[in-house]
């Protein structure tokens, strides 16, 4: 008896790799996600990190259009299939790119802390082991970055910091991200240094929310330090003590040395703030957090 043909969905998938960073990573999945448009089917899709973006642990992918601005494309099937973390392939990344993705796994990893669609598990327990991870071993891959062992841990850290994303969070991460995406693409600023420049002063702008600021100063034992019962107090703390790591890695930067002039601050408050008008609440508190950013 002769087989019946293969169905479209039945046919084997054809496999991808994606070694390095971020760019790569997505722009594989956004490959597989316009595959499946025309051939109905999605690739399987292998990744090997040499940064600590986490592209690999989402089923997004971002890139950039002709004329400057940032698309984004969704769905679960063009999710990384199998991913390799191999300190080896990581010991030629740029010193400066490798820490710089590390705050933005440590972007990540905040923010769901006090995304409003986070789950306690395994978002936040998963979420609270990154900081602490990344907390400790950036400062030791700074001062060893050939040490294979720390960026191991790295690479879980990143992992954790994001591995949830898409299963139990909706919508975006948080004002951070945001600003991220605004900074990104518009100025040329890559999205480890906008986490560099935006996530302690987000933090710290968040702290002014009780119920955010709950969330955040469950942070500070896993980061070496006691906890008060002033939460605000406490989560202004944690975005001390990020703005701090930042210094300590040597990724303290702003945004004149990257060439954006403080009369582009209305266009990122405006994309950061999801269009908020001029008399909104957020958009003033936004606006002044961006020009502490020059």
């Amino acid at each position: 008896m002769k087989p019946p043909e293969p169905s479209k969905t039945t046919r084997p998938l054809t496999q991808s790799l994606a070694l390095e960073g971020g760019s790569p990573i997505d722009s594989a999945k956004a490959i597989s996600y316009r595959v499946h448009e025309k051939t109905c089917n999605f690739l399987h899709h292998i990744a090997i990190p040499t940064t600590l973006s986490a592209a690999e642990c989402s089923f997004a992918a971002g890139y950039t259009l002709e004329d400057g601005t940032k698309t984004i494309v969704y769905d679960p099937k063009i999710a990384v299939s199998v991913i390799f973390y191999d300190a080896r392939f990581a010991l030629e990344t740029p010193e400066a790119l490798w820490l710089s993705t590390g705050i933005r796994a440590l972007d990540h990893a905040v923010e769901l802390m006090y995304n409003p669609t986070a789950t306690e598990a395994p978002s936040k327990s998963l979420s609270l082991a990154s900081i602490q991870s990344l907390f400790e071993y950036l400062p030791k891959y700074k001062v060893d970055p050939k040490n294979e062992d720390v960026i191991t841990k790295c690479m879980l850290a990143a992992f954790t910091s994001l591995y949830p994303m898409g299963i139990n969070v909706v919508g975006g991460i948080g004002l951070s991200h945001a600003l991220g995406y605004a900074l990104g693409s518009p100025f040329g600023i890559p999205h480890g240094i906008t986490s560099c420049l935006t996530l302690g002063k987000v933090v710290k702008l968040q702290a002014e929310d009780p119920a955010t600021a709950e969330q955040i100063a469950r942070i500070l034992p896993f980061i070496g330090l006691s906890a008060s019962r002033d939460h605000k107090k406490d989560a202004e703390r944690v975005g001390d003590e990020i703005i701090d790591l930042v210094k300590r890695v040597g990724l303290d930067t702003n945004l004149k040395r990257y060439g954006v002039g403080e009369d582009q601050v209305p266009k990122i408050v405006k994309m950061g703030t999801g269009g908020k008008s001029l008399d909104d609440p957020l958009y003033r508190k936004v606006e002044e957090l961006v020009k502490t950013l020059y």
